[in-house]
C-alpha cells in the first residue's frame, strides 16, 4: 500500500530547501551504500551545516504530518537526505536495505518515503517506478508532495535525460513492523475518522476498542 501526500513542505520551506541545495557539495550516492551496484546519482555531502540545515526543515515537515503518522506509525526517522541526478544518472530496480546504520544504533527500514523537491516539468526522465507483480506504477512528482511505501517494494529512478532531479528520501522504523498489520490498522482508523460519527456511541467504542487492542498487540 502506498500513500501520496501532497504540501508535506510549504511553499517557503521548499524554497529554502533549493536555495540550501544550490550551494551544497555533493558526493558520489554510492558513498552511503558502496554494495548497491545499480546506484548512480549524487547526495549530499553530510559534513556540511547547510546539509544539516536542509535535513531540518524537512524533517519537521514529515513529523508535523498527521497523514504520515497515521499511515507510517513512525517509531524513529531517519535524518532525510538530498540527492540530486544530473542527465545519465539513474537507480535501478531494488528493495531497501533492511537496516539503516545510524549513530545512536541500527533503525529498521520498514517505510521509505521520497521527497519531491524540485519540478518534475523542469526535467525529463527520472521518475520514481514502482514494481507492483507484472505492473509498473510511475509517479509524476509534484514539489512539496512525499511518496510513502514499504521498504520491502521493489523501485527505481528511471534515468534522467535532461535537467536535473532533487529529492529528499528518508526511512521510518514503524512501531508495527507488520506491513499487513499498519495496514490494516490504517484502514481501521480511516473508517473510524470517516464514519465513526454515523455509528452509534457503543459501536464507535467498539471500533476504538479494536483498534487499539491491535495496536498494542502488533506494537514493537
Amino acid at each position: 500500500m502506498f500513500l501520496m501526500v501532497k504540501n508535506v513542505l510549504t511553499p517557503a520551506e521548499l524554497e529554502q530547501i533549493r536555495h540550501l541545495a544550490g550551494s551544497l557539495r555533493f558526493v558520489e550516492g554510492r558513498v552511503s551504500n558502496p554494495h548497491n551496484l545499480a546506484k548512480n546519482n549524487l547526495q549530499a555531502d553530510l559534513s556540511q551545516p547547510d546539509a544539516a540545515k536542509a535535513a531540518q526543515i524537512a524533517g519537521a515537515a514529515i513529523q508535523r504530518n498527521e497523514e504520515i503518522g497515521n499511515f507510517a506509525f513512525p517509531k524513529r526517522i531517519a535524518s532525510p537526505l538530498l540527492a540530486r541526478y544530473e542527465p545519465g544518472m539513474t537507480y535501478g530496480v531494488h528493495a531497501d536495505a533492511p537496516f539503516l546504520p545510524l549513530p545512536n544504533g541500527p533503525l529498521r527500514s520498514d517505510v521509505s518515503a521520497t521527497l519531491f523537491i524540485n519540478d518534475g516539468a523542469t526535467y525529463a526522465g527520472g521518475r520514481l517506478a514502482i514494481h507492483l507483480g507484472s505492473e509498473v506504477m510511475t509517479i509524476e512528482p509534484e514539489p512539496g508532495a512525499m511518496i510513502v511505501y514499504p521498504s520491502t517494494t521493489l523501485h527505481e529512478v528511471t534515468p534522467v535525460t535532461s535537467g536535473q532531479r532533487l529529492v529528499m528520501f528518508t526511512f521510518i522504523e514503524s512501531v508495527i513492523p507488520d506491513q499487513f498489520h499498519r495496514e490494516l490498522l490504517y484502514t481501521l482508523n480511516e473508517v473510524k475518522a470517516l464514519e465513526g460519527f454515523n455509528m452509534s456511541w457503543e459501536n464507535r467504542t467498539r471500533l476504538n476498542f479494536v483498534s487499539g487492542s491491535l495496536h498494542r498487540m502488533w506494537a514493537s
